[in-house]
């Protein structure tokens, strides 16, 4: 699953960046894809292998939340091929067939226009299609995806087209097929987040491999595919519900111009198993625990640590919640629209610092299990009438994309050696590590000024 965390960021920021601000991101810009340079040899709009619906296909009421309107950017990298042509015309092949039974991935986003500035979503759909790019790089190897990317967006052009405005006509679905200096291959997959969350978006890519490979054919596949929207369109709720998720804190300390100002450093930690039964011992005080709860709260006090913030500074860790199986009666297999609400674990600085992982991870696990039927018929509510949103002020947001099945993508060249995102942000993502199956990598961007002491404490559990 993954949420909106870079809409959230910059949702409340009202007023136009100044000249010197501007300047300043087209420097930090230019200097970041400096030297990863990526050429775009071709780009095709790819449309469906046999004839779709044409409708327009309303989106649920969680799907049209404000800081869903962004695109996943997901970045697989393959060790080197020998047939890049082929290869190319297979994916192609194989997109196009895909989009067949998810043809909403080929149509385009728009508000409704009965909404009446309710901001209620649709998707067009009328066969315009996905975009493929091929593209070259002459720099890039495999190796340099071992590490993390210098600047947060040094990996930037690998998804050439960087789409603002999902509602402003572009397509839903941007595939870029890079193929790098020494034959590897870079696959990054854009993914509209209103049209499908992040296990929609993998059933999706795992349909898009298996055809690929021509593992089976459009026709076999034994996978459900299922809009459904409507199951999660408002309905009357008993009680109205207190969600943090939502609630705003003040900021004590000039939190959200930090983040704004100073320069972010990409940071990557890989837990093996090892790594991760000994964080579950150390928060065993309170019982059991999953290794997402324990790392997400070791995670979360490490980074609230290293930033020095005032003692009475509210924090608050934001995750998605899958609802699947939470809701009554349950979502039908193959639903791949938003179906997650967010989770909220919140303290002050000095709890989350001086109380130690095992309370920190009963916050995580509180958040948890306070989500029921209950409690997302009343999320559900919230978005749809009030349009609640997150706020920035003190959040930390995690993404586990660890779960979603990425690293067994195979289109015909093998699993990739590296998964993560395009680019790298202030929000953090559990992702998997290759071959190593009970590992995770956390990969999160951290203040120049506070990147030392992170890595010192994320590595360093018992300090």
């Amino acid at each position: 699953m993954y949420i909106a965390e870079r809409y959230i960021y910059n949702t409340h920021r009202r007023d136009p960046p100044s000249l010197f601000q501007r300047e300043k991101r087209t420097e930090h810009r230019r200097k970041s894809t400096m030297g990863s340079l990526v050429n775009v040899k071709e780009a095709t709009v790819i449309t469906t292998s046999d004839q779709t619906p044409s409708t327009v296909l309303s989106l649920s009421a969680l799907d049209s939340q404000l800081f869903l309107r962004f695109t996943i950017e997901y970045l697989l990298v393959y060790s080197p091929v020998s047939d890049p042509v082929s290869l190319s015309d297979r994916l192609k092949s194989a997109l196009s067939r895909a989009l067949v039974p998810y043809f909403p991935f080929s149509g385009r986003v728009r508000e409704r226009p009965d909404g009446g500035g309710g901001g209620g979503l649709e998707v067009n759909c009328r066969g315009q299609g996905a975009l493929f790019l091929e593209a070259a790089s002459d720099h890039l190897t495999c190796l340099d995806f071992h590490k993390p990317p210098r600047h947060v967006t040094s990996w930037r052009k690998l998804l050439s087209l960087n789409v603002i405005d999902v509602l402003a006509g572009a397509p839903p679905l941007v595939v870029q097929l890079t193929w790098l200096r020494d034959g590897g291959a870079a696959l990054a997959v854009g993914v509209n987040h209103c049209v499908s969350d992040g296990i929609g978006s993998a059933e999706f890519l795992t349909l898009f491999a298996e055809l690929s490979r021509d593992s089976l054919s459009q026709s076999d596949s034994k996978r459900k595919h299922l809009w459904d929207r409507h199951l999660l369109n408002p309905s009357p709720v008993r009680d109205s519900l207190n969600h943090l998720e939502f609630n705003r804190v003040p900021d004590l300390c000039g939190f959200v111009n930090r983040f704004n100002a100073e320069r972010l450093v990409p940071t990557s930690v890989v837990f093996e198993k090892h790594r991760l039964t000994e964080l579950k011992k150390l928060a065993s005080r309170l019982g059991e625990s999953t290794s997402f709860e324990v790392l997400s709260a070791h995670v979360w006090r490490s980074w609230a640590r290293s930033l020095n913030l005032p003692s009475n500074q509210s924090l608050k860790l934001l995750f998605s919640i899958n609802i699947r199986d939470r809701v009554k009666p349950s979502l039908p297999v193959g639903f791949y629209g938003n179906a997650f609400v967010v989770g909220c674990a919140q303290t002050t600085v000095k709890d989350l610092t001086e109380k130690g992982l095992s309370h920190a991870t009963m916050l995580v696990k509180q958040a948890k299990e306070r989500v029921g039927d209950d409690y997302v018929r009343s999320v559900v509510e919230a978005v749809s009438k009030a349009k609640a949103c997150p706020d920035s002020v003190g959040v930390l947001i995690l993404s586990q994309w660890s779960r979603l099945g990425l690293e067994r993508l195979d289109f015909g060249f093998g699993k990739p050696v590296h998964v993560g995102s395009v680019c790298c942000d202030r929000y953090c993502l559990l992702l998997p590590v290759p071959e190593q199956n009970d590992a995770v990598k956390v990969m999160v961007a951290v203040p120049s000024s506070a990147v030392d002491s992170y890595e010192n404490l994320v590595m360093s559990p018992n300090v």
